[in-house]
């Protein structure tokens, strides 16, 4: 009798101690999978007015609209970039180290692949962590090849392939508002980070300390 009373406490001990350190549910997610806002109204220049869906490394399917409420640092990108896009993550890197601490836990930061044939969510899950991106302000998305026209054509970013695995493209970073809207543009690489910086600043109403 002693056993019998002993063993189903034992199981229901093992359950909870499981459910605690599920890694899974207590993973951190990126800001595309955070409770958004609804829907709302934009202006022409808003880029959360297009209305294709995006694929997540995390596998999550969204609209850009997602991220509406936060400014974000975009760029445009391609994983297997032998050049400038590894350059291009460290300048946003750099921007993020740079924010005021009172502003960083308020600014996202977007990479858009112009690749999707090639860059699955598995492999934008492996460039994220190759590249150490934070999973709680770092988000990274594939779209259909028409999207990601599309979104090109709207920020002003042009693309186009180089040889068979690589592509001539703009060296962009972007700023957008919490209505994706972009307030800022940064051009070329390993240019000084202050006005991005301000522009943070600005957007998130907090004063630099």
């Amino acid at each position: 009798m002693k056993t019998l009373l002993v063993f189903p406490f034992f199981i229901a001990c093992s359950i909870d101690v499981f459910a605690v350190i599920d890694p899974i549910a207590s993973a951190p997610k990126p800001p595309c999978c955070r409770e958004g806002l609804p829907p709302g109204k934009y202006s022409d220049k808003s880029l959360y007015r297009l209305d294709a869906t995006w694929t997540s490394d995390v596998g999550r399917e969204v609209k850009l609209e997602v991220l509406r409420g936060r400014p974000q640092v975009l760029v445009m990108f391609f994983t297997h970039c032998e050049h400038s896009c590894p350059l291009m993550v460290a300048d946003m890197k750099a921007i993020d180290k740079a924010l005021p601490r009172n502003v960083r836990g308020k600014v996202d930061f977007l990479l858009v692949s112009i690749d999707p044939e090639r860059d699955t969510p598995e492999v934008l899950r492996a460039f994220r962590a190759k590249h150490e991106l934070p999973t709680e302000r770092w988000t990274l998305l594939r779209g259909s090849t028409e999207a990601t026209r599309e979104l090109a054509a709207m920020a002003g970013f042009n693309y186009q392939p180089g040889s068979p695995t690589q592509y001539a493209h703009s060296l962009l970073i972007w700023v957008l508002n919490e209505s994706g809207e972009i307030v800022f543009q940064q051009v070329g690489i390993g240019r000084p980070k202050e006005d991005a910086v301000a522009a943070l600043v600005r957007l998130t109403g907090a004063k630099r300390k």
